[in-house]
């Protein structure tokens, strides 16, 4: 008989000793998996009976209610290692029905499960392949566990909501209030998506503590824009101002556009409001105003102060203009 090559002789003992490491395996795997069996019953995600029983004694919908834990959802970025076994490693994201892929089992249900329930789902799936497997699985992006914050913030988007988070922790993750944000804000709960809170804010946040209300992973907040009025004409700075909680006046609304010009037509000032039938014109006895012979006006959103210029006082101005220039000139001309 001849004999083997050396290099076919080494082939075959690697061959047989990887054989009788999977057979020694597989033995020592027999009890974890009958006792496992619920679990293993299927290796994809379209077993019902395998999905049942992915989450003992837990009820997904209770603990996504109150409960703070942290509980992997759809949409969440998992990365996942096997201690041993680097072509195991793999980075996915929960589908839409609560899977995630597994090379060797394939997909998974971890939906309603925390990072640490599902590395021991998998670590009971891998036994039928792997010896012994030490699973870790690290939550890269917890999109499922996130709350909307949009409107008049700096970075409006999705920020996570890891633990215990309160109000004022999202807009401060957001960036803050942006300088057009008005004094109030809705927070709609996913738990009950068809009542809305409204929240009422102080210029300074820390004035009430009391609106610092506790926020759960999948609502939303909503930052409201300040109501505008806006000041043209014969003013100083013409521009659209914010308007407080407590609305605006025709008279605040002058002083924050810097006050009246010399050659203003106070008696000839009017609101333009755009209504349900179009826009409408309303006279301001803005001199009156200013002299505290007549009630000031208040303004609502988007009203357009207008402050006309006198034609008269313009005159004057430009002939005493061309007065005193002409008195310039011919005074240099008097000079010797």
């Amino acid at each position: 008989m001849p004999l083997l090559p050396s290099k076919s002789f080494k082939t075959l003992s690697l061959a047989l000793f990887f054989a009788a490491t999977l057979f020694c395996a597989s033995g020592a795997n027999a009890a974890a998996q009958d006792q496992t069996a619920p679990l293993n019953n299927g290796h994809n995600s379209n077993n019902a009976e395998g999905k049942a029983s992915s989450a003992p004694g837990i009820d997904s919908s209770s603990r996504r209610g109150g409960d703070m834990s942290l509980q992997l959802g759809v949409g969440d970025l998992l990365e996942m290692s096997v201690y041993g076994v680097p072509e195991l490693a793999t980075k996915t994201r929960i589908s839409s029905n609560g899977d995630m892929y597994c090379p060797l089992i394939g997909y998974t249900h971890v939906a309603g499960l925390t990072a640490e329930e599902a590395q021991k789902l998998i670590e009971t799936r891998l036994a039928d392949f792997v010896k012994n497997p030490h699973v870790s699985l690290f939550v890269t992006d917890y999109a499922s566990e996130g709350a909307s914050v949009l409107g008049a913030v700096a970075r409006p988007g999705v920020y996570p909501v890891l633990g215990q988070q309160h109000l004022f922790d999202l807009i401060s993750a957001a960036g803050g209030l942006s300088e057009k944000a008005g004094r109030s804000l809705t927070v709609t709960h996913r738990s009950d998506p068809d009542k809305t809170a409204t929240i009422d804010l102080s210029r300074n946040l820390k004035d009430n503590p009391d609106t610092n209300v506790p926020v759960f992973p999948g609502d939303t907040i909503i930052v409201r824009k300040a109501d505008i009025v806006y000041v043209v004409g014969d003013v100083t700075r013409p521009s659209g101002l914010l308007m407080e909680a407590g609305g605006l006046t025709v008279l605040q609304a002058v002083a924050l556009a810097g006050g009246t010009t010399r050659t203003a037509k106070l008696s000839g000032a009017k609101i333009l409001r755009k209504g349900p039938g179009g826009m409408t014109e309303t006279p301001v006895e803005l001199k009156k105003i200013l002299q505290a012979k007549a009630p000031d006006l208040q303004m609502q959103a988007d009203d357009i102060l207008v402050v006309p210029s006198s034609t008269g006082k313009v005159i004057a101005g430009a002939t005493l203009q061309a007065a005193l220039q002409a008195a310039t000139l011919l005074s240099v001309a008097a000079v010797p």
